[in-house]
């Protein structure tokens, strides 16, 4: 049976606007490509306005789509981690009734929220808990929000059919069949997760207005809470670190390194990317279309 998933990925970012198209392999990308924004176009946020630009945004998505999508209109939406809110619950059990289960998820949401969950969309998948019981990981934005980007798409000519938020689809292009730290800087946040056995055990988006000028041990410093967090909670050692979002992953290495003891890598690989790339698409800023095309 043929994949249903589009087969183009697109993310809107603050600062530019990425697109690739999957090879029939799965494997890499054939070709992509990148429009950058001008400054305060898109500015992520859970409750306010974000695309401040609409025609500017919808210009260099139907650049980036039309140069990478061919024929297709169908596209996956990737946007900002500041837009959106990923949360980790657990739950002894789950009604098995889908609506049920959504109103069990959504009142949980309520208390830890910063907005009425009944104004948001929620997407959600359920995994085993690591001792008993059901883990939701659940992500949430807000309704208008998330018209304001799928706007942007459908006036721009494609239709974005799959919607998520970047550092979920960054985390498909990560192998974590052992403990394993996966970071993803961009231009407002730094996103941070933690895997183990394919399964997400902790998720965080801190602000980081130093953009992608952070340095090593600056992100060391940010990581380490969730790193020390993670090996109390579950009594594991990170052996696998991946990073994204910064152009020299090495002056991350030393510090990420020194904390756990575990070798860094650049998230995306180069064998990832084919030789169709052009525009101003660096390798380390496309960890979300490629995640979410390869996963």
């Amino acid at each position: 049976m043929p994949d249903a998933r589009p087969q183009i990925a697109c993310e809107i970012a603050a600062d530019r606007v990425l697109a690739g198209r999957v090879s029939l392999s799965g494997q890499i990308l054939d070709v992509y490509a990148a429009r950058e924004l001008a400054p305060g176009s898109v500015v992520p946020d859970l409750t306010e306005p974000n695309i401040r630009q609409p025609e500017a945004v919808r210009e260099a998505l139907r650049g980036v789509l039309d140069e990478v999508a061919g024929r297709s209109k169908d596209v996956i939406a990737v946007l900002p981690d500041a837009a959106a809110r990923v949360m980790l619950l657990d739950f002894d059990t789950l009604p098995p009734n889908a609506k049920e289960s959504d109103g069990v998820v959504r009142f949980r949401l309520k208390k830890s929220l910063p907005f009425d969950v009944e104004q948001a969309k929620v997407s959600y998948v359920s995994q085993p808990a690591k001792e008993t019981g059901v883990r939701v990981v659940a992500a949430v934005v807000m309704t208008k929000v998330l018209e304001e980007y799928e706007t942007a798409f459908r006036d721009a000519g494609y239709l974005p059919g799959v919607v998520v938020p970047s550092m979920i689809a960054a985390m498909g292009a990560a192998q974590a069949s052992r403990p394993t730290l996966v970071v993803k800087v961009d231009a407002r946040s730094t996103s941070i997760a933690i895997m183990d056995q394919e399964q997400l055990l902790l998720f965080r988006t801190l602000e980081n207005m130093r953009g992608v000028t952070i340095t090593g041990e600056q992100l060391a410093e940010d990581v380490y809470p969730s790193v020390v967090f993670f090996q109390d909670t579950y009594h594991l050692n990170i052996e696998h670190i991946f990073v994204s979002g910064l152009p020299d992953t090495g002056g991350a290495g030393p510090a990420l390194r020194a904390q756990t003891g575990a070798e860094v890598h650049e998230l995306v690989e180069a064998a990832q990317l084919g030789a169709g790339g052009s525009g101003s698409a660096p390798r380390w800023r496309m960890a979300g279309v490629v995640g979410a095309l390869v996963s």
